[in-house]
Formats: structure tokens, sequence, C-alpha cells
């Protein structure tokens, strides 16, 4: 996999993005609540899944959210199993 990722954030649609070598391929979409953001869908660019940029949104959207000292919830069943898959972040999560 190559890792020329950019990853930003898109407040005003309110997801996260990470871009290949400036190709869209996955996205994070959210919902802010106060001190919680629920992550409400993953999608990646169908010709590019089975590459893990689903994995690499999700990574990143949790460190940006812990960064801004908020709690995760995962509402989209593939950030439930991303957080299944890394019991380690379980601090991020919103009680």
């Amino acid at each position: 996999m190559t890792h020329d990722f950019t990853f930003t954030d898109q407040p005003d649609a309110s997801r996260f993005e990470l871009r290949v070598g400036g190709e869209l391929v996955s996205i994070l979409d959210y919902r802010v609540n106060g001190d919680t953001v629920a992550l409400t869908r993953a999608f990646t660019n169908p010709a590019q899944r089975g590459s893990g940029y689903a994995a690499v949104v999700t990574e990143r959207a949790v460190d940006a959210v812990e960064a801004q000292g908020r709690k995760v919830l995962p509402v989209c069943w593939y950030v439930a199993e991303w957080f299944d898959e890394h019991p380690d972040r379980a601090g991020v999560l919103a009680a």
C-alpha cells in the first residue's frame, strides 16, 4: 500500500477525507454533539476497496477526535469493528 496519504477534516461537509496521490479514496462522515463525535459512515471508492483505506481514514479520524479532547461514538458498523480490532484505543470511546 502506498503511503502518499493526505488526510483532511472537512468540517463544512462533516467528514474526514483520505486522498492518495490527490485522488479521494475514502471518507468518514461524522456528527459533532458537544464533546462527542459520532462517526456515522465510512465509505471507500469501490475501485479502491480491499486496500485498507477505510482503516487508515478511521485511525486518523480517531486520532483527530482524540487530539480535540473529544470522545468517539462508533455509529458506523465498520468503525465499531475497527475498535473491536484495536482494544488499545477503547479510552477514546464515549461512555
